[in-house]
């Protein structure tokens, strides 16, 4: 008795992607369903990076599809295929870049920076091609953070080479000044310095560009809002009354220039004394929660404030990937995978995409 092409997709309807709670038909995954008599095939090919999720993703289908009365064998391949996807109007994607992630924070001190360079390297790990730019033009602390010294190359006098460090592309300020430098400079000296960091780096076919933003929602930041093709923003808060009331404004900020927010990320929600066990919120218990739940946004995480994570970025190994089997390492690749759904549900970008004009002799 031979399978038909409504029965396979009749058994994918009914199977729900548990990153994306949704099924693999109605996202158009499924794709090259073919059958042989009673064998079945087919291909999932998803929107996101997920590489430690593959296998049991495609465990789920393969019990999916043998549930189908008289089927055969069963083979199903599991890929990812990230494209670009849709940025605010009137800004032009960059060239070798599909996607920019913008973290950021209406203050400093809220571990914005930590966040930032471990969604990169979570992303990265999740199979997605990287680049991290420190924005931070005051402060840069990528360079410390990734472990790199030395400076870019320029192969052609004009543009630069980025950096790499555990399998990502990253360019900062850093990398060309010494680090007792102080930048002392104005605004539009920054914004400049900034903009040219971003498109005179040759990013490699980049799937998601993270960049660190400076803290705060100045001048800096809205100049950077407006002219930078971002796909989507990453507010990182610590639950303190005051934190949040700064995060406000810059989730705000991102708002009046219609650059969507992906969620937030709750630093120092819990610290465990490392010695007694006792938990404690030292910042306030639950201020991201209700932050999100006043702008219809969702909690990607909540980190502990804890010693290692501090200790780790600072050696120039950050938790992702001096402990990737850890808990905390854990958080960051769930929120990781999160930022990544959401970018994958979001609008294509077409502006690549124009029609054939053929012109005949008739």
């Amino acid at each position: 008795m031979s399978i038909t092409e409504a029965q396979v997709q009749s058994a994918l309807k009914e199977l729900i992607d548990p990153n994306t709670g949704k099924d693999f038909v109605s996202t158009r995954s499924a794709r090259n369903i073919r059958i042989d008599g009673a064998d079945v095939s087919v291909d999932i090919e998803l929107g996101y990076p997920a590489k430690s999720q593959m296998d049991h993703l495609r465990r789920l289908a393969i019990a999916c599809l043998r549930a189908i009365p008289g089927v055969g064998n069963v083979s199903v391949s599991v890929t990812q295929k990230i494209v670009s996807h849709a940025v605010q109007r009137g800004v032009k994607l960059l060239p070798g870049v599909k996607n920019i992630i913008a973290v950021a924070s209406g203050k400093g001190g809220v571990g914005k920076s930590t966040t930032a360079v471990n969604l990169a390297l979570a992303l990265a790990a999740e199979g997605a091609t990287i680049g991290l730019l420190d924005a931070d033009i005051y402060g840069p602390s990528q360079p410390q953070m990734l472990g790199i010294t030395g400076r870019p190359e320029s192969p052609d006098g004009k543009s630069l080479a980025p950096m790499t460090a555990y399998g990502i592309q990253a360019m900062s300020i850093g990398f060309l000044i010494d680090v007792e430098t102080p930048m002392v400079w104005r605004g539009p000296m920054v914004t400049s310095a900034l903009e040219q960091l971003l498109t005179e780096t040759r990013w490699d076919e980049v799937d998601y560009l993270v960049i660190d933003m400076p803290p705060g929602t100045g001048d800096i930041q809205l100049t950077l809002a407006q002219k930078v093709p971002v796909t989507g923003a990453v507010i990182v808060t610590t639950p303190q009354d005051i934190a949040l009331l700064d995060a406000r404004k810059g989730l705000k900020m991102f708002e009046k220039v219609g650059i969507p927010i992906l969620g937030i990320v709750e630093n120092m929600s819990l610290h465990t004394c490392s010695k007694c066990g006792h938990e404690e919120h030292i910042f306030g218990e639950g201020g991201g929660a209700r932050m999100a739940a006043d702008y219809d946004l969702e909690v990607l995480g909540s980190l502990p404030l804890a010693m290692q994570i501090r200790e780790q970025a600072d050696s120039g190994k950050p938790t992702v990937v001096s402990d990737p089997d850890g808990r905390v390492a854990e958080i960051y690749r769930d929120i990781a995978r999160k930022v990544a759904v959401k970018i994958a549900d979001k609008a294509k970008d077409m502006t690549a995409k124009f029609p054939s004009i053929v012109v005949q002799n008739t």
